[in-house]
C-alpha cells in the first residue's frame, strides 16, 4: 500500500461472544470510551473517532466471529505499536508471531481479541 486512505471504510461491525468482555478488551486495547445501546435487533456498544474528521465508528455486538478467514479491520492504536500490543496481551488476546510490517503509511502487526476476531494494530507514519 503506497498511500494512506482516508475514509474507504465508513462502518465497523466486530461479533463477540460476551459483550461486557468484548468491550473491556476494545477499551483497554485502543483506550476508545465505549456508549452501550439498546435497540432493534440487539444490544450494541458503539466506538466513535474523536471526531467526523478523524476515522470510522463501529461497535461490537453479540454474535458469532467469524472462523479462520474472516475479514481484517485495522485499526490505529494511541501511542506506539509496542504499546498496544502489550495492552492486546494484558487484556486477553493474542498477537501473531511475526515483526511488524513496514509501508510507507506507517507499521502494523496482527492480533486476535479474545473470541479469534483478526484485527490489525495500525500505527501511523509520523509526520505523515
Amino acid at each position: 500500500m503506497t498511500f494512506a486512505p482516508q475514509h474507504p471504510v465508513v462502518w465497523t461491525e466486530i461479533p463477540v461472544t460476551d459483550l461486557a468482555a468484548g468491550r473491556r478488551f476494545y477499551e483497554s486495547v485502543f483506550q476508545w470510551a465505549m456508549a452501550p445501546q439498546s435497540g432493534p435487533p440487539n444490544d450494541f456498544v458503539f466506538f466513535t473517532p474523536p471526531s467526523a474528521d478523524e476515522g470510522i465508528g463501529g461497535h461490537i455486538y453479540p454474535g458469532t466471529p467469524a472462523q479462520d478467514g474472516g475479514p481484517t479491520i485495522h485499526l490505529q492504536v494511541p501511542g506506539t505499536l509496542e504499546d498496544a500490543v502489550d495492552r492486546v496481551w494484558n487484556a486477553g488476546g493474542k498477537v501473531l508471531d511475526m515483526p511488524p510490517v513496514t509501508i510507507p503509511a506507517g507499521r502494523f502487526v496482527y492480533a486476535l481479541d479474545p473470541d479469534g476476531n483478526s484485527i490489525g494494530l495500525f500505527e501511523p507514519k509520523q509526520g505523515g
